[in-house]
This record gives C-alpha cells, sequence and structure tokens, in this order.
C-alpha cells in the first residue's frame, strides 16, 4: 500500500461561521459536489450529428 502525503490519524480541523460548523474535509466535498454540478449544467450533452436525409 501507498503511504499517503497527509496523515490522516490525527482530529479533522474544523471552520465555524456563526452557529455553522463544518470539518475541512466536508467543506472541500461540498465545495467539489458544487463545481461538478456547475459543470454537469455547462457542458452540453453530446448530440447525434444529422446526416442531412
Amino acid at each position: 500500500m501507498v503511504p499517503l502525503a497527509i496523515s490522516l490519524d490525527g482530529p479533522a480541523k474544523f471552520i465555524t461561521f456563526g452557529f455553522i460548523s463544518v470539518s475541512v474535509p466536508n467543506l472541500i466535498m461540498i465545495g467539489l459536489i458544487i463545481v461538478f454540478f456547475i459543470l454537469a449544467l455547462v457542458i452540453p450533452f453530446p448530440t447525434h450529428k444529422s446526416d442531412g436525409k
């Protein structure tokens, strides 16, 4: 198994926004989900090319 560059043994760091407290790994995942959602809206679906018939 390949050793990780980041130690995952310790507790996660938390960021607090008023009454909302989010861990940094969860905040990264939320950001990635938002980016993928925006990409899914922007990138067009593949379409079939018409042959002109």
